[in-house]
């Protein structure tokens, strides 16, 4: 009676563990918008498709982020910071703030 009893809470606890709500941390990284133009995106959308090596980074509004494929990076929001994805390509292929 006793393995019945070890089971039975055994299966209690890891139904309830299933129930637990989620964190922010256990939750997949959401796309981030903004509703308006903070860091100025839109005056810079005509590098995207240019080439990486004519990229001039200093043309660019600080806080800037340019980042290359597979570069990890953070996933904190800074709506005042322009963001230049590079492409497999070696070409621009978003401008975006955040």
């Amino acid at each position: 009676m006793t393995d019945f009893r070890s089971l039975t809470a055994a299966a209690l606890v890891a139904g309830l563990a299933a129930c637990a709500p989620t964190t922010d941390a256990d939750a997949p990284p959401a796309e981030v918008t903004t509703s308006e133009d903070s860091c100025g995106a839109s005056g810079f959308q005509t590098l995207v498709g240019s080439s990486v090596g004519t990229l001039d980074p200093s043309t660019l509004p600080e806080p800037r982020r340019i980042i290359f494929p597979g570069q990890a990076v953070t996933m904190d929001l800074v709506a005042e910071r322009l963001n230049v994805e590079i492409g497999a390509d070696d070409q621009v292929d978003r401008v975006y703030c955040g």
